[in-house]
């Protein structure tokens, strides 16, 4: 284990306890601010980027925040040194929007035969009670797996608006992050979060890592980037990093990759 990941081993016991650890801080606010401001150019550019998976692949910040050593160091704690960056999306809610996410488990949909997983969302504007934080039930990844039903509510967030019903709200926590600051949650954590009831967007960056041992059972097409350490199974084709912004070729690639990411989450459990 690194000396980095070291520092979090008394977290690790926190978070397998409740599921989640938060808020960490991965970098600052002038940091934080500056990628929102490149994420904003890149939209000027290229159009909405909201929910786009792989944004790794075409745009050199969201590699950097997925990649940062500080980010990887908590992972390892959590996951062990081989580490594989899976998916990286920013998930935007404008303001005054009813845009939410219902209450669900990352998991269900994902076609992963494991639970070598841990979700980082790092927020880029703040996240707090009025801007729809995410909410986190403490404890409810160990309950495994819950049922969960497709909606057909346009605002919901997911693709397919899966909802896990009988939720005990009551039990649940906010999770408020500064810009810059982040959580880590595991696969069967329940969460959700509230409409931005600000004047600000709601701007996270929500990376997906896995250990190299996790497969894709859904298809055999699916494609990671090993961020640190090694992978001795292979069981995913490689993600090309951006070099540099919206480089034609990556953009090509990259509509292939959220095309098939699309497909992946949506073929059902």
């Amino acid at each position: 284990m690194s000396k980095g990941a070291r520092r979090w081993a008394l977290e690790a016991e926190r978070y397998r306890r409740d599921g989640f650890l938060s808020p960490v801080r991965i970098i600052g606010h002038g940091e934080a601010a500056d990628h929102r401001r490149k994420l904003e150019r890149a939209e000027a550019a290229a159009g909405n980027l909201h929910y786009q998976a792989k944004v790794h692949t075409i745009l050199r910040s969201p590699l950097q925040l997925a990649t940062h050593p500080r980010a990887l160091d908590v992972v390892e704690a959590l996951l062990g040194p081989n580490i594989l960056v899976w998916n990286v999306t920013y998930i935007i809610k404008e303001p005054r929007t009813p845009a939410h996410v219902s209450w669900h488990q990352d998991l269900t949909y994902w076609g992963l035969d494991g639970e070598d997983q841990v979700s980082m969302w790092l927020a880029l504007s703040p996240a707090n009670e009025t801007s729809g934080c995410m909410r986190l039930v403490p404890g409810s990844h160990r309950e495994g797996r819950r049922g969960h039903r497709l909606t057909g509510d346009e605002a919901n967030v997911l693709f397919q608006g899966q909802t896990v019903d009988g939720v005990d709200e009551s039990a649940a926590e906010l999770c408020p992050l500064q810009p810059g600051e982040a959580s880590f949650h595991h696969g069967w954590t329940l969460h959700a979060s509230l409409p931005n009831r600000s004047d600000d967007r709601r701007i996270g960056l929500n990376v997906q890592y896995l250990a190299p041992r996790m497969r894709q059972v859904k298809h055999s097409r699916d494609t990671a980037l090993l961020a640190r350490g090694v992978d001795e199974f292979g069981h995913f084709e490689h993600d090309i990093p951006a070099t540099e912004d919206l480089h034609p070729d990556a953009l090509a690639r990259h509509r292939e990759l959220n095309r098939l990411y699309q497909e992946t989450v949506g073929r059902g459990p």
